[in-house]
């Protein structure tokens, strides 16, 4: 690579850790762990005597609450997380690592359900939950009507049964209608969103030969390391490069390298452009931002095809999360951009887990036809099961009912105005409380600095709100949410960040700010390392 190559594949990268992933890496190995004792606990932003005294009472008022309300769903959960390495980890990473440990001593997270209706979950203590989590993205169209689909897709396939190899009739309808809907040519099918995504990656490369792979900054594509280049992945990936998403630099970069094979767009990020999924565990301060502006976004993407087709470079839509949720056709409907390769999964399957890939003919092919062993095998075991294939049918016969087509026609004003709605009402409240959102995907921001802002999750739980191990950073509703369950879910956001705030976590003097507070806890960092602790 020569020194100008180098120069612009520095400035096409976002000026942050999520934009250069061998420094965060470098930086999260030298981070130091530390932790509070009780009693920094409750002071970390030095607040006076009086408010860290109003804390500990509210701290053990909510601790008293969460902890009678659920007696067997906590148990079962400790023993639980004592063999579930996945649990183990979630419970771990819930808030700031410094806050952790002590907060464990006063606050658990229940992670048992056993059943569902509409838009609520029962956990093992029979209370009902509002569901905030959409099942990691898969719960668009409501509970009750995978529930159905499983039903009706085991009833279908259930004289074949679990028989691998051979196709269950279904799989033709299935891409019959994928290949409508996508709009593109051949369907290949997976069992997660991670395979779909190694795959689409494979074929680009298989058929441009060349190398490298583009992401964006912050960007989420499943845990496959060969998409994951920075904090999180051991292997040193030296085939992916990480740039700015929505930049002129990046447009130039893909426009004049010939070693990039394809570019993955994940376009959950027009919430947060080159910032990474949005979770409580980081929440040092009040800095997360959002914001959604779909027209600049889709002018961006038009431009990024532009560049895509004139290079040979094949554009991967990685629809995996967002896909059928913001409109019939997906996301290419959505922002109005057609994309070479589509990765779906999670909702597509009508329940069941799968990965799907969608693409041009001339992308899909895994072999070539002047040389016969030159081929790319990528086939797995479970791919196309019938009960999956019939419960992928299941939602996309679902998607051509006349009523759920109409109801993708005002999908934004629909929420947009219930956002709109809920931050009035904390506003009025004086709450620092807003959110922001991407239809039903919503992040929650606040207002004024604070060390305190990751403590709202255990408030909203204690309301009967279920959220994803992230906590607020990313709620997730189904669009079976009526106009009345929504209410209620305002109703208890709002009571729950008034008893946060009267129990003092909000304080503030005047004289905090989020550089400020980002100051301290690097300092205390570098404390903690140069004392060898």
């Amino acid at each position: 690579m020569n020194l100008r190559s180098r120069i612009a594949l520095s400035r096409a990268k976002h000026p942050s850790l999520a934009g250069h992933s061998r420094i965060g890496k470098f930086l999260a190995r030298l981070l130091p762990y530390y932790e509070y004792d009780a009693r920094e606990f409750l002071r970390a932003d030095g607040c006076p005597e009086e408010i860290a005294a109003q804390r500990q009472v509210g701290l053990a008022e909510l601790s008293l609450r969460l902890s009678e309300k659920a007696p067997k769903t906590l148990e079962l959960t400790e023993e639980l997380r004592d063999g579930l390495s996945d649990l183990a980890f979630t419970d771990l990473y819930r808030v700031p690592y410094p806050f952790r440990a002590e907060l464990r001593r006063h606050l658990r997270v229940g992670a048992l359900r056993e059943a569902s209706d509409g838009v609520r979950l029962r956990d093992l203590d029979g209370n009902w939950s509002y569901d905030l989590t959409g099942s990691y993205g898969v719960n668009v169209l409501g509970l009750d009507f995978y529930k159905e689909c499983i039903d009706r897709a085991a009833e279908r396939v259930r004289a074949l049964g679990p028989v691998l190899g051979p196709l269950h009739p279904v799989v033709l309808d299935n891409v019959r209608r994928l290949r409508e809907l996508s709009g593109l040519d051949e369907v290949s099918f997976h069992m997660s969103g991670t395979e779909a995504v190694m795959q689409a990656v494979a074929l680009a490369r298989y058929h441009t030969r060349r190398s490298h792979l583009v992401r964006f900054a912050g960007a989420y594509h499943g845990w496959w390391d060969g998409v994951q280049p920075g904090v999180g992945n051991p292997r040193d990936v030296r085939d992916v490069y990480t740039l700015s998403e929505g930049s002129e630099a990046a447009l130039r970069v893909l426009d004049t390298r010939r070693d990039i094979a394809c570019v993955l767009v994940n376009p959950l990020q027009a919430m947060h452009l080159n910032a990474p999924a949005p979770g409580d565990s980081t929440l040092l301060s009040s800095a997360r931002r959002a914001h959604y502006d779909k027209a600049a976004y889709a002018a961006w993407l038009a431009r990024l095809r532009d560049v895509c087709t004139r290079r040979g470079i094949a554009l991967i839509l990685d629809e995996v999360f967002l896909g059928f949720r913001v409109a019939r056709r997906g996301v290419q409907e959505y922002f109005g951009v057609s994309a070479d390769l589509v990765t779906y999964g999670k909702t597509l399957g009508g329940g069941l887990p799968v990965g799907v890939v969608c693409g041009r003919r001339e992308w899909m092919k895994r072999y070539r036809d002047e040389r016969p062993s030159d081929v790319l095998f990528a086939r797995g075991t479970f791919n196309a099961h019938p009960y999956v294939m019939a419960a992928m049918n299941e939602f996309l016969r679902h998607l051509d009912l006349p009523e759920v087509r109409e109801s993708y026609e005002d999908l934004d004003a629909r929420w947009d105005a219930r956002a709109a709605e809920l931050n009035a009402r904390l506003e009025r409240r004086g709450l620092p409380v807003r959110f922001a959102n991407l239809t039903s995907v919503w992040t929650t921001l606040y207002t004024a600095p604070s060390r305190y802002n990751w403590m709202l999750q255990f408030y909203l739980r204690a309301e009967g709100l279920t959220l994803s191990w992230v906590g607020s950073g990313r709620l997730v509703f189904s669009h079976a949410y009526r106009d009345e369950d929504f209410r209620e879910v305002a109703d208890r956001t709002v009571r729950a960040a008034e008893k946060m705030a009267a129990d003092g976590w909000w304080w503030g003097d005047g004289s905090q700010t989020n550089a400020g507070i980002e100051r301290s806890v690097l300092w205390r960092a570098l404390v903690t390392r140069a004392r060898g602790r």
